[in-house]
Protein backbone atom coordinates (compact mmCIF):
# COMPACT_ATOMS: atom_id res chain seq x y z
CA UNK A 1 0.00 0.00 0.00
CA UNK A 2 1.27 3.44 -1.16
CA UNK A 3 2.11 6.22 1.38
CA UNK A 4 -0.69 8.94 0.14
CA UNK A 5 -3.59 5.98 -0.13
CA UNK A 6 -3.01 5.51 3.57
CA UNK A 7 -4.95 7.89 4.62
CA UNK A 8 -7.81 7.70 2.35
CA UNK A 9 -8.54 5.60 -0.99
CA UNK A 10 -7.50 6.89 -4.22
CA UNK A 11 -10.56 8.23 -6.03
CA UNK A 12 -11.41 6.33 -8.71
CA UNK A 13 -12.64 7.35 -12.67
CA UNK A 14 -15.73 8.18 -12.00
CA UNK A 15 -14.92 10.00 -8.59
CA UNK A 16 -12.33 12.26 -10.34
CA UNK A 17 -14.81 12.50 -13.27
CA UNK A 18 -17.21 13.74 -11.01
CA UNK A 19 -15.06 16.01 -9.39
CA UNK A 20 -13.74 17.55 -12.74
CA UNK A 21 -17.27 18.07 -13.88
CA UNK A 22 -18.25 20.00 -9.94
CA UNK A 23 -15.16 22.23 -10.76
CA UNK A 24 -15.95 23.64 -14.19
CA UNK A 25 -19.72 24.39 -13.23
CA UNK A 26 -18.59 26.08 -10.09
CA UNK A 27 -16.10 28.16 -12.18
CA UNK A 28 -18.77 28.85 -14.48
CA UNK A 29 -21.18 30.08 -11.66
CA UNK A 30 -18.04 32.49 -10.05
CA UNK A 31 -17.68 33.63 -13.42
CA UNK A 32 -21.35 34.18 -14.14
CA UNK A 33 -21.63 35.92 -10.67
CA UNK A 34 -18.75 38.41 -11.48
CA UNK A 35 -20.10 39.26 -15.00
CA UNK A 36 -23.60 40.10 -13.37
CA UNK A 37 -21.90 42.17 -10.60
CA UNK A 38 -19.72 43.99 -13.46
CA UNK A 39 -23.05 44.63 -15.99
CA UNK A 40 -25.22 46.00 -12.94
CA UNK A 41 -22.19 48.39 -11.97
CA UNK A 42 -21.99 49.52 -15.39
CA UNK A 43 -25.18 49.97 -16.29
CA UNK A 44 -26.95 53.59 -16.46
CA UNK A 45 -29.48 54.01 -13.62
CA UNK A 46 -31.88 56.66 -12.51
CA UNK A 47 -31.29 59.02 -9.57
CA UNK A 48 -34.02 61.83 -8.97
CA UNK A 49 -35.14 61.90 -12.34
CA UNK A 50 -31.77 61.90 -13.80
CA UNK A 51 -30.08 59.17 -15.55
CA UNK A 52 -26.97 58.58 -14.72
CA UNK A 53 -24.13 56.82 -16.27
CA UNK A 54 -22.49 53.53 -14.87
CA UNK A 55 -20.13 53.39 -12.13
CA UNK A 56 -17.46 53.06 -14.58
CA UNK A 57 -18.02 56.10 -16.85
CA UNK A 58 -14.81 58.44 -16.97
CA UNK A 59 -17.11 61.19 -15.99
CA UNK A 60 -17.33 59.03 -12.08
CA UNK A 61 -13.53 59.46 -12.34
CA UNK A 62 -12.62 62.44 -13.53
CA UNK A 63 -12.04 64.38 -10.11
CA UNK A 64 -8.53 61.78 -9.71
CA UNK A 65 -7.06 64.29 -11.96
CA UNK A 66 -6.50 66.51 -9.64
CA UNK A 67 -3.72 66.17 -8.03
CA UNK A 68 -5.06 68.33 -5.36
CA UNK A 69 -7.85 65.96 -4.53
CA UNK A 70 -5.08 63.10 -3.88
CA UNK A 71 -2.72 65.67 -2.33
CA UNK A 72 -6.16 65.94 0.12
CA UNK A 73 -6.59 62.33 0.27
CA UNK A 74 -3.06 61.55 1.55
CA UNK A 75 -2.06 64.49 3.60
CA UNK A 76 -5.31 64.33 5.64
CA UNK A 77 -6.57 60.77 5.21
CA UNK A 78 -3.80 58.50 4.83
CA UNK A 79 -1.48 60.01 7.28
CA UNK A 80 -5.04 60.58 9.70
CA UNK A 81 -4.78 56.73 9.52
CA UNK A 82 -1.13 56.16 9.82
CA UNK A 83 -0.32 58.39 12.50
CA UNK A 84 -3.16 56.93 14.76
CA UNK A 85 -2.00 53.64 13.79
CA UNK A 86 1.84 53.87 14.35
CA UNK A 87 1.18 55.49 17.96
CA UNK A 88 -1.75 53.39 19.00
CA UNK A 89 0.59 49.84 17.88
CA UNK A 90 3.88 51.02 19.34
CA UNK A 91 1.40 51.71 22.88
CA UNK A 92 -0.25 48.23 22.30
CA UNK A 93 2.47 46.42 22.31
CA UNK A 94 3.98 47.92 25.53
CA UNK A 95 0.65 47.56 26.87
CA UNK A 96 0.74 44.19 26.04
CA UNK A 97 4.26 43.22 27.33
CA UNK A 98 3.62 44.58 30.82
CA UNK A 99 0.28 42.91 30.67
CA UNK A 100 1.13 39.55 30.10
CA UNK A 101 3.72 39.68 32.91
CA UNK A 102 1.77 40.86 35.59
CA UNK A 103 -1.26 38.34 34.12
CA UNK A 104 1.78 35.45 34.24
CA UNK A 105 2.78 36.95 37.90
CA UNK A 106 2.93 34.07 40.70
CA UNK A 107 1.56 36.52 43.18
CA UNK A 108 -2.65 36.12 42.96
CA UNK A 109 -3.15 39.44 44.44
CA UNK A 110 -1.51 40.83 41.14
CA UNK A 111 -2.73 37.74 38.50
CA UNK A 112 -6.43 37.69 39.59
CA UNK A 113 -7.33 41.93 39.13
CA UNK A 114 -5.21 41.61 35.87
CA UNK A 115 -7.25 39.15 34.67
CA UNK A 116 -10.67 40.56 35.60
CA UNK A 117 -9.38 43.97 34.14
CA UNK A 118 -8.18 42.36 30.80
CA UNK A 119 -11.79 40.42 30.24
CA UNK A 120 -13.88 43.61 30.96
CA UNK A 121 -11.50 45.54 27.98
CA UNK A 122 -11.89 42.81 26.03
CA UNK A 123 -15.59 42.51 26.17
CA UNK A 124 -16.32 46.26 25.62
CA UNK A 125 -16.35 47.53 21.82
CA UNK A 126 -13.47 49.62 20.74
CA UNK A 127 -16.29 52.31 19.97
CA UNK A 128 -18.13 52.41 22.93
CA UNK A 129 -14.21 53.11 24.54
CA UNK A 130 -13.73 55.85 21.80
CA UNK A 131 -17.23 57.48 23.34
CA UNK A 132 -16.42 57.16 26.94
CA UNK A 133 -12.87 58.52 26.55
CA UNK A 134 -14.01 61.18 24.33
CA UNK A 135 -17.36 62.22 26.09
CA UNK A 136 -16.08 61.60 29.76
CA UNK A 137 -12.44 62.61 29.22
CA UNK A 138 -12.83 64.75 26.87
CA UNK A 139 -9.55 63.87 25.44
CA UNK A 140 -10.21 64.76 22.10
CA UNK A 141 -10.86 62.79 18.69
CA UNK A 142 -7.42 62.06 18.08
CA UNK A 143 -6.54 60.70 21.55
CA UNK A 144 -9.92 58.95 22.15
CA UNK A 145 -9.26 56.81 19.00
CA UNK A 146 -5.45 56.29 20.14
CA UNK A 147 -6.65 55.50 23.69
CA UNK A 148 -8.78 53.48 22.91
CA UNK A 149 -7.39 51.05 20.04
CA UNK A 150 -4.16 51.16 22.26
CA UNK A 151 -6.59 49.40 25.42
CA UNK A 152 -8.58 46.93 23.50
CA UNK A 153 -5.80 45.66 21.29
CA UNK A 154 -2.99 45.66 23.93
CA UNK A 155 -5.37 43.57 26.22
CA UNK A 156 -5.42 40.93 23.28
CA UNK A 157 -1.62 41.04 22.70
CA UNK A 158 -1.41 40.43 26.56
CA UNK A 159 -2.93 37.68 26.25
CA UNK A 160 -1.25 36.08 23.15
CA UNK A 161 1.70 36.44 24.82
CA UNK A 162 0.75 35.07 28.21
CA UNK A 163 -0.47 32.20 26.01
CA UNK A 164 3.22 31.94 23.96
CA UNK A 165 4.94 31.82 27.94
CA UNK A 166 2.76 29.14 28.87
CA UNK A 167 3.29 27.05 25.90
CA UNK A 168 6.94 27.22 26.16
CA UNK A 169 8.41 23.44 27.43
CA UNK A 170 9.05 23.53 31.50
CA UNK A 171 12.83 22.97 30.77
CA UNK A 172 12.90 26.63 29.45
CA UNK A 173 12.49 28.34 33.46
CA UNK A 174 14.35 25.34 34.80
CA UNK A 175 17.10 26.57 32.66
CA UNK A 176 17.76 29.94 33.72
CA UNK A 177 16.89 28.70 37.32
CA UNK A 178 19.38 26.74 37.29
CA UNK A 179 22.08 29.38 36.50
CA UNK A 180 21.07 31.17 39.96
CA UNK A 181 18.70 33.42 37.45
CA UNK A 182 15.45 34.98 39.67
CA UNK A 183 12.39 33.64 37.99
CA UNK A 184 11.51 37.30 36.48
CA UNK A 185 15.06 37.63 35.00
CA UNK A 186 14.51 33.58 33.47
CA UNK A 187 11.21 34.77 32.56
CA UNK A 188 12.64 38.21 30.27
CA UNK A 189 15.70 36.91 29.47
CA UNK A 190 15.06 33.41 28.78
CA UNK A 191 10.90 32.76 28.19
CA UNK A 192 9.83 35.94 27.01
CA UNK A 193 11.69 36.70 23.83
CA UNK A 194 10.84 32.94 22.63
CA UNK A 195 7.39 33.38 23.22
CA UNK A 196 7.13 36.53 21.64
CA UNK A 197 8.86 35.22 18.24
CA UNK A 198 6.18 32.50 18.38
CA UNK A 199 3.28 35.38 19.34
CA UNK A 200 4.70 37.64 16.30
CA UNK A 201 2.34 36.25 13.53
CA UNK A 202 -0.93 36.86 15.94
CA UNK A 203 0.30 40.00 17.46
CA UNK A 204 0.93 41.48 13.76
CA UNK A 205 -2.06 40.37 12.75
CA UNK A 206 -4.28 42.03 15.74
CA UNK A 207 -2.01 45.44 14.51
CA UNK A 208 -3.78 44.62 10.83
CA UNK A 209 -7.05 44.49 12.64
CA UNK A 210 -6.23 47.69 14.78
CA UNK A 211 -5.23 49.45 11.43
CA UNK A 212 -8.37 48.83 9.89
CA UNK A 213 -10.14 49.90 13.12
CA UNK A 214 -9.03 53.60 13.36
CA UNK A 215 -12.21 53.97 10.54
CA UNK A 216 -13.85 54.16 13.65
CA UNK A 217 -12.50 57.17 14.32
CA UNK A 218 -14.92 58.38 11.60
CA UNK A 219 -17.74 58.27 13.95
CA UNK A 220 -15.76 60.35 16.85
CA UNK A 221 -14.96 63.14 14.49
CA UNK A 222 -11.64 62.01 13.89
CA UNK A 223 -9.96 62.54 10.24
CA UNK A 224 -8.79 59.95 8.82
CA UNK A 225 -9.43 57.84 5.33
CA UNK A 226 -12.78 57.19 5.41
CA UNK A 227 -14.07 60.42 6.98
CA UNK A 228 -12.20 62.16 4.42
CA UNK A 229 -13.17 60.19 1.45
CA UNK A 230 -16.61 59.25 1.93
CA UNK A 231 -17.95 62.17 4.37
CA UNK A 232 -15.47 65.18 2.65
CA UNK A 233 -15.03 64.61 -0.28
CA UNK A 234 -18.08 63.17 -0.73
CA UNK A 235 -20.17 65.72 0.67
CA UNK A 236 -18.04 68.51 -1.69
CA UNK A 237 -18.02 66.34 -4.94
CA UNK A 238 -22.00 64.91 -4.46
CA UNK A 239 -23.08 61.59 -4.91
CA UNK A 240 -22.08 61.11 -8.24
CA UNK A 241 -18.65 60.49 -7.05
CA UNK A 242 -19.41 57.99 -4.06
CA UNK A 243 -18.29 55.10 -5.51
CA UNK A 244 -15.36 55.55 -6.78
CA UNK A 245 -14.65 57.33 -3.96
CA UNK A 246 -15.04 53.93 -1.88
CA UNK A 247 -13.63 51.72 -4.35
CA UNK A 248 -10.18 54.39 -3.76
CA UNK A 249 -10.70 53.90 -0.24
CA UNK A 250 -10.71 49.98 -0.16
CA UNK A 251 -7.73 50.01 -2.61
CA UNK A 252 -5.53 52.14 0.21
CA UNK A 253 -6.68 50.01 2.87
CA UNK A 254 -5.92 46.92 1.44
CA UNK A 255 -2.39 48.59 0.33
CA UNK A 256 -1.55 49.97 3.72
CA UNK A 257 -2.59 46.11 5.17
CA UNK A 258 -0.42 44.23 2.97
CA UNK A 259 2.50 46.46 3.25
CA UNK A 260 2.27 45.66 7.57
CA UNK A 261 1.92 41.93 6.42
CA UNK A 262 4.86 41.97 4.39
CA UNK A 263 6.45 43.82 6.87
CA UNK A 264 5.63 40.98 9.51
CA UNK A 265 7.30 38.30 7.22
CA UNK A 266 10.65 39.99 6.56
CA UNK A 267 10.38 41.03 10.43
CA UNK A 268 9.72 37.46 11.23
CA UNK A 269 12.54 36.03 9.24
CA UNK A 270 14.80 38.76 11.11
CA UNK A 271 13.74 37.98 14.59
CA UNK A 272 13.59 33.75 14.05
CA UNK A 273 17.07 33.37 15.20
CA UNK A 274 19.54 35.42 17.37
CA UNK A 275 22.14 37.77 16.09
CA UNK A 276 24.84 34.58 16.27
CA UNK A 277 22.60 33.34 13.41
CA UNK A 278 21.37 30.41 15.46
CA UNK A 279 17.54 29.12 14.91
CA UNK A 280 16.45 28.35 18.56
CA UNK A 281 13.79 25.35 18.83
CA UNK A 282 11.20 26.32 21.43
CA UNK A 283 11.20 22.23 22.62
CA UNK A 284 14.70 22.31 22.97
CA UNK A 285 15.94 23.13 27.05
CA UNK A 286 19.54 22.69 26.23
CA UNK A 287 19.00 25.91 23.32
CA UNK A 288 17.48 27.77 26.42
CA UNK A 289 20.45 26.77 28.57
CA UNK A 290 22.62 28.41 25.99
CA UNK A 291 20.71 31.09 25.85
CA UNK A 292 20.49 31.88 29.88
CA UNK A 293 24.35 31.10 29.95
CA UNK A 294 25.03 33.62 27.80
CA UNK A 295 22.92 36.15 29.07
CA UNK A 296 24.10 35.33 33.03
CA UNK A 297 28.10 36.09 31.68
CA UNK A 298 27.20 38.83 29.99
CA UNK A 299 25.55 40.50 33.05
CA UNK A 300 28.81 39.36 35.29
CA UNK A 301 31.08 40.69 32.60
CA UNK A 302 29.03 44.02 32.92
CA UNK A 303 29.09 43.71 36.56
CA UNK A 304 32.92 43.39 36.91
CA UNK A 305 33.83 45.88 34.37
CA UNK A 306 31.34 48.45 35.97
CA UNK A 307 32.88 47.45 39.55
CA UNK A 308 35.59 49.73 41.19
CA UNK A 309 38.89 48.82 42.98
CA UNK A 310 37.03 48.86 46.21
CA UNK A 311 34.09 46.63 45.48
CA UNK A 312 36.13 43.73 45.62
Amino acid sequence: MSGPSVLFDVPGPKARRISLVSSIVAGLLILAGLAWIVLTLAAPRQSGGITLPGFFDPSRWDIFADPEVWSFIIMQGVVGTLQAALVASVLAVALGIVLSLLRSAETAWIRIPVAVVLEFVRGMPVLLMMLFILLVLNTGAYWAVVAALTLYNGALIGEALRAGLASLPRGQREAGLSLGMRPLQSKMLVEFPQAFRQMLPIIVAQLVVLLKDTSLGFIVGYTELLRVNMNNLGSFYGNRYLFSLFVVTVVLYLAMNLSVSAFARWLSKRTASKSSGVRLDPDDPGQAMLVAKASASARQSTNSAGAGPGDH
